[in-house]
């Protein structure tokens, strides 16, 4: 069986060495043997589950998500009804988050409209983002000023 250095690991699976001590240190990546000079030594196994992680994150999945996964995986409990529910989860919250990005891409075109980004300091932008919603204009300011 081919064994990698912790470096090899990272340049196959294109994970950061920090990131794969990080996931030793967690718990998602098993701490490896070490070799006659202390080295970690990976073998096959490693380098699946740390492609398996890191297509996870890729993907979304939150630390505790890749987590149940992992342990899904690794228990041999898991029915493929069980990893469909949590990806339709995932991807119910993915779907939610495009709908508010879609909503903030709205309101910044509509920002970057109101300017024609002349040379004088008088700004569209700036008076927008400092606007005083109206639920807060009857909040005082302890100075008055709107910056401190």
């Amino acid at each position: 069986m081919r064994e990698f250095t912790i470096g090899e690991l990272s340049r196959l699976t294109q994970v950061n060495i920090e990131t794969i001590r990080y996931y030793e240190k967690i718990g998602i990546m098993p701490n490896p043997p070490r070799n006659s000079s202390g080295y970690r030594v990976y073998s096959a196994p490693y380098f699946e589950r740390l492609s398996f992680v890191r297509r996870s994150r890729e993907l979304g999945f939150s630390q505790p998500e890749v987590r149940k996964l992992l342990t899904l995986v690794d228990e041999h409990k898991y029915t493929c009804a069980e990893v469909r529910e949590m990806t339709v989860m995932h991807l119910s919250t993915v779907r939610s988050k495009i709908k508010d990005l879609r909503k903030l891409e709205k309101v910044l075109a509509n920002m970057v409209s109101e300017c024609d980004g002349g040379d004088i300091p008088d700004c569209p932008i700036v008076d927008i983002l400092s606007a005083v919603p109206d639920a807060d204009r009857k909040k005082p300011t302890t100075t008055g000023q709107p910056f401190s």
